[in-house]
């Protein structure tokens, strides 16, 4: 994999093994897709985070979340905001609410990645990676 959007090819992975109802899903590692990977399991949309090796390889491996007996995944869907072809900032008085609360936006700032609700209580604004709900 060259140079492309490993946060779009993260989603993207997600997405695709929640509509297929896998139990786990392998990431290439890197410290942006484990940040996320954190979120994600702190906010509770997806279980444990583990990272194996292949050779040179490094994968996260993440449990994906479902409920009920028709095992309906958490995540209801991933969306991308900000591109490499188009970046969105957002500062602190715009960060964007996600279906009035219920979902979140990832947002990288200069302490880290973290929610848009961690970022509005510590003031922060930066660029806005991803919506989940």
């Amino acid at each position: 994999m060259a140079a492309n959007d490993t946060i779009a090819d993260m989603l993207t992975r997600i997405r695709n093994s929640c509509m297929a109802r896998h139990q786990t899903t392998q990431i290439p590692a890197t410290k942006m897709t484990r940040s996320i990977a954190q979120v994600l399991k702190n906010e509770g949309f997806i279980g444990e985070v583990e990272e194996a090796e292949e050779g040179i390889e490094r994968y996260l491996v993440l449990s994906l979340k479902y409920k009920g007996k028709t095992r309906k995944p958490i995540i209801t869907a991933l969306k991308r905001v900000s591109k490499p072809g188009l970046r969105v900032y957002s500062n602190r008085k715009e960060l964007p609410r996600v279906l009035g609360g219920i979902g979140i936006a990832i947002i990288s700032t200069s302490s880290g990645i973290m929610t848009d609700r961690e970022a509005r209580r510590q003031g922060l604004g930066g660029e806005v990676l991803c919506y989940v709900w």
